[in-house]
């Protein structure tokens, strides 16, 4: 094997290892909750405007945490993803020892 065969087989199993490192990660992250101390404020009634369309939905607002406060995320209307599906709301939840976190909302067939 000369050098420069050793050289790209040792650079290509540099980035495969780092790729492999990287999926790992960022799936681990994925799965992890952020959890906050400070209970999330009560949601902000909103006014909810006419509809662009029948096919659009309302996504209601939400606080969410950025890292030192809870901010308001204002509601939108969205069209969903396939015909019949519906808007499954994000929300706060509590565990007893370690605070509140967020759980995603997501569609539901």
């Amino acid at each position: 094997m000369t050098k420069s065969t050793r050289l790209r087989t040792g650079t290509t199993l540099v980035i495969a290892a780092t790729l492999i490192g990287l999926l790992w990660v960022s799936s681990t992250f994925a799965g992890t909750r952020i959890y906050v101390q400070i209970a999330p404020p009560v949601p902000i009634v909103e006014t909810v405007p006419v509809a662009p369309s029948p096919a659009h939905v309302w996504i209601a607002g939400y606080h969410r945490w950025d890292g030192r406060v809870y901010v308001w995320v204002p509601g939108h209307y969205v069209v969903p993803p396939h015909a019949h599906w519906h808007w499954v709301a994000g929300h706060w939840s509590h565990h007893h020892a370690h605070g509140y976190y967020w759980v995603e909302g997501h569609w539901r067939h």
